[in-house]
């Protein structure tokens, strides 16, 4: 972090015609190949996740909801099929033929991007990672990443459980899907926490790819085959935590009580569930950082300095009280 890049890509503007509105999720005529948009609008491709969860549709939303006609921009939304990354980087390859001024990329598999990423820098197209990073991380080939510190945020997760358990405690991670950069951020800061503390014993870990359900089923077999001797379910995202908060339910127990549960991501669902006592600690992963996207985009198109890693700030929730506070302002 903390390393600085100059961006000399200039703002490109057609000379007329219709705005080209999508390769998926926005209708509008084609634009015949040309990527300025008409009425001098900055052109900005945004290779999207899609749907995911209530966190990534709060994103998505607030991008779209920032780069508007009105504030200059021809925001064309392409989200991945099935979050599928060959989908992605089709969509990526026909911004880059398109020509617009800048490309919004948030990944569904951190490796795999060097050849796209090359492209668009070969054509000068600046290129803004949105959430996730790459693998391997290069970041001469992008401008910036815009995200929260996965690293950060997991490590307080770990502070939390050290002191929810001093004397120590078994403990399960319920993980994102395999090959995805917040993953292994995330891993990487729980580990290096709790990896300093053999009172605290792992019972493994599994992807439930962020589903409620998939975490349903996972954590009663997890329960199921440890005779239910789980203290700490660390679910690498809301979705999965209420999911793990159902399995204990199911199985006779009381979470919040009998086991702990702590999540990433700081939806109104999991704020909920905290407010109840159903989930114990839930640390924020904001997804509103529109603004900052399009304080970047427009400073990597005038040429100006751009920090290669933009950390949105994000708080945690440890207690009933604070997530019932928090509720009547949550946004997503």
């Amino acid at each position: 972090m903390g390393i600085r890049k100059r961006v000399t890509q200039a703002i490109s503007i057609a000379a007329g015609g219709v705005l080209a509105l999508g390769l998926a999720g926005c209708s509008g005529d084609d634009s015949g190949g040309d990527g300025g948009g008409g009425d001098g609008l900055v052109t900005v491709g945004f290779v999207a996740v899609g749907p995911e969860g209530a966190w990534r549709e709060a994103n998505e939303t607030n991008i779209r909801e920032t780069f508007t006609e009105e504030a200059g921009f021809d925001l064309r939304y392409a989200p991945a099929r099935n979050l599928d990354q060959t989908s992605q980087i089709d969509a990526f390859t026909s911004f880059v033929d398109e020509g617009v001024d800048v490309i919004l990329l948030s990944a569904t598999e951190g490796s795999g991007w060097e050849d796209s990423l090359r492209r668009a820098q070969e054509a000068e197209i600046p290129v803004i990672l949105i959430d996730r990073g790459i693998e391997p991380d290069d970041d001469s080939l992008y401008v910036t990443r815009i995200a929260p510190d996965n690293y950060e945020v997991s490590q307080g997760v770990a502070e939390w459980a050290l002191s929810a358990f001093p004397d120590g405690a078994n403990y399960f991670v319920l993980e994102g899907p395999p090959g995805v950069s917040v993953v292994n951020e995330r891993n990487e800061g729980w580990n290096d926490v709790i990896g300093e503390h053999p009172e605290f014993v792992s019972l493994g870990a599994q992807t439930a790819n962020w589903s409620t359900e998939e975490a349903r089923s996972v954590f009663e077999t997890v329960l199921r085959s440890n005779n239910n001797d789980v203290q700490i379910v660390f679910a690498q995202n809301d979705e999965m935590g209420l999911g793990a908060a159902q399995a204990v339910e199911e199985a006779g127990l009381t979470p919040g009580v009998d086991v702990q549960i702590a999540t990433i991501d700081g939806t109104r669902g999991a704020l909920e569930a905290l407010a109840d006592g159903r989930l114990s600690f839930v640390a924020e992963y904001n997804p509103l950082f529109g603004e900052t996207a399009l304080e970047m985009v427009n400073q990597a198109l005038e040429g100006e300095e751009v920090d290669s890693y933009v950390i949105v700030p994000s708080g945690t929730f440890d207690s009933p009280e604070a997530a019932t506070a928090a509720l009547p302002d949550r946004k997503y």
